[in-house]
Formats: structure tokens, C-alpha cells, sequence
């Protein structure tokens, strides 16, 4: 798959594909990332990529001219209608299911904003989903791109050290949806604090079902919507209602 970057700032990046386990999937192009900087396509001696908003207001305005013009030239290099990604306060909030979906896909073309965002026409006239963090607002795209690739990068073959591990994290299906359950390694004793002995018993059922009751009750403790959602598909088993039944 690849992933092509629009942003002002694109040696910010350089870090993040070379760090981590998740620089397998860069470096070896099984997540393809190809950067391009507007201002290269911007026109002038200033090579100038924002101006003053219509209607007065504070802060600048990324322009519609050089965007398309990256915009044009990365299309030209890809095989592929790509789909063009914003992120934007105003995008539907990235989860599990969305990052599953574009690491099943061929990838995308994402569009990082700054300033006060982006000429609105070119976001008519070209940009086909919008993506947000959450409800907050970061002083550019570049961070976001970052999660979504970071995200993608580690469900792909090969990329984790356990090619499974991805399934036991919070949100996956597997996992019905809900968050992961509590983790402890050596000492068996820590600052006063003991590992469940459960977890130490070496009866894999009965450690099967205290981790899954440990998910439910921080779940529901949490994130109580998950539960909800996981009872509306049908995830949850009697013994599954019969804990969240009772006080934890």
C-alpha cells in the first residue's frame, strides 16, 4: 500500500519511519509513505502557500492553488484513484474499525492542514473523507497522519514480533470490542504490590476467564458505551451478563 503526505513540514516524519517497531512496515515498503511539500508547487519567489482569510479574522489560510498542484503531481505518479484524506476537527473520529479498513485498502493520499485550515473549495472540490483525533484541536495534520500510519503500519503481516499480539488489544473484535485487561510482569512483589495469583496459578481457564472478566469490568467501569455496543451485536455470553450483573 501507499501513503502520500501533503504537509509544510515534512521533515517532521523523518523520526517517526525510521523509529519503533512499526519502521519494518516503512522500511521495508509494505506501508509505502512518499512525502511531497506544497511549497514546492507553490508560485513566486516567496513560494507562498497561505494568505489572509476572506472576511477578516485571525490567522492564515492554507491556499487552493499549490494543494492542487501536489495534489495533481502525486496522482500522476500513483496507479490508483486514491482516496484524499483531511484531518480536521470536523472528520468522523478514527477508531479500530476505521484503521482495519485502511490497512485492508491500497492506501490514501493525506492531506495535512495548518494555520486556520485549508480554502474550503479545495476541500469541496477534492477531498473525499475527513478524519479526527478527537475534540481537540493540534496545530497541524502532521500528528494525526502519524496515529493513522502508526496504526496501520502494526496490523500489517510480519511488523509485531507475535504476528497475533495486535488481536489482544483494546477495540478488536476479537476481544469483542472491549478494553484489554490489566498486564503484570517480574517481580512477583512490587512496592508493596502483588501479581493476582490467579496469574500465576498456571490454570489457563481460570486465567482466560479472569482476564475477560477484567476487561468487562473496566469496560464497563470506563467505557460503559462499549458494553452497550457489544450486547447490541451479540458479543456477550450469559456468563459475560451474569458478572456485569453483579457488584465489582
Amino acid at each position: 500500500m501507499r501513503f502520500d503526505i501533503v504537509t509544510l513540514f515534512p521533515e517532521l516524519f523523518a523520526p517517526f519511519l525510521s523509529s519503533g517497531i512499526t519502521r519494518r512496515a516503512f522500511e521495508s515498503g509494505l506501508v509505502d509513505v512518499q512525502l511531497t511539500n506544497p511549497r514546492d508547487f507553490a508560485a513566486g519567489n516567496y513560494r507562498r502557500v497561505d494568505d489572509r482569510p476572506f472576511g477578516g479574522g485571525p490567522g492564515m489560510v492554507m491556499m487552493a492553488e499549490p494543494l492542487t498542484q501536489s495534489l495533481t503531481n502525486i496522482q500522476s505518479q500513483r496507479t490508483d484513484v486514491a482516496p484524499v484524506l483531511l484531518f480536521s476537527p470536523a472528520g468522523q473520529p478514527l477508531n479500530h474499525a476505521m484503521v482495519q479498513r485502511w490497512s485492508d485498502s491500497q492506501g490514501a493520499i493525506l492531506i495535512c492542514g495548518r494555520y486556520e485550515g485549508l480554502d474550503q473549495r479545495f476541500v469541496d472540490a477534492y477531498v473525499t473523507e475527513q478524519i479526527s483525533l478527537g475534540d481537540f484541536v493540534l496545530s497541524g495534520g502532521e500528528i494525526a497522519a502519524m496515529a493513522l500510519l502508526d496504526a496501520v503500519a502494526r496490523l500489517q503481516p510480519g511488523v509485531l514480533n507475535a504476528s497475533d499480539s495486535h488481536q489482544q488489544d483494546s477495540f478488536n473484535p476479537v476481544l469483542d470490542g472491549l478494553l484489554d485487561c490489566p498486564h503484570y510482569t517480574r517481580p512477583e512483589q512490587w512496592a508493596g504490590r502483588s501479581v493476582p495469583e490467579v496469574l500465576l496459578s498456571g490454570h489457563h481457564v481460570q486465567i482466560e476467564r479472569w482476564r475477560r472478566e477484567q476487561r468487562l469490568a473496566l469496560t464497563l467501569r470506563l467505557r460503559p458505551e462499549l458494553i452497550d455496543q457489544a450486547r447490541r451485536e451479540g458479543r456477550l455470553s450469559g456468563a459475560d451478563e451474569a458478572f456485569l450483573a453483579t457488584p465489582h
